[in-house]
């Protein structure tokens, strides 16, 4: 198996709304614009736009919808929900942890997936011998306001 890379995405939009002290009154709803992945070599951009993974053409955003928000212990919460990726939808949860710095809250989580499961990598590259299947989703949002 090839070495891990990490990679963002330069545009998504996020409307959260979450209360610590209820989370069941939380909301929140997290828009990502494939093609705006960044990755370290510039061939790998281009290949991740075309349909054998984002298919960013026919798939311009993958979204992430929350159900339910639950607290797990001091400032750790999870979050569940459906993320739609490449118009496959799967119910998942994520840790997440509420942090303050310099003023700003901050939600920062992280979860694996299957990236077979999303049809992301299709074709020849399904084959994890050259890109493993678990991906590390990794998010930290800060919040707006009390």
């Amino acid at each position: 198996m090839g070495v891990p890379v990490a990679g963002s995405f330069a545009r998504f939009d996020a409307d959260v709304a979450f209360n610590a002290a209820e989370p069941a009154k939380s909301r929140a709803t997290l828009t990502v614009h494939t093609a705006s992945i960044r990755l370290p070599a510039p061939d790998a951009v281009a290949e991740a736009a075309r349909a054998a993974w984002f298919d960013s053409a026919r798939h311009p955003q993958a979204r992430f919808v929350a159900s339910r928000f639950t607290r797990l212990a001091d400032g750790r919460y999870q979050v569940s929900g459906k993320l739609t990726l490449k118009g496959v939808s799967r119910e998942l949860s994520a840790p997440f942890a509420l942090r303050e710095a310099g003023g700003t809250r901050w939600l920062e989580g992280s979860l694996p997936i299957s990236r077979l499961a999303f049809g992301v990598g299709d074709g020849e590259w399904r084959d994890t011998d050259t890109v493993a299947d678990t991906v590390e989703l990794k998010f930290r949002l800060a919040l707006a306001g009390r």
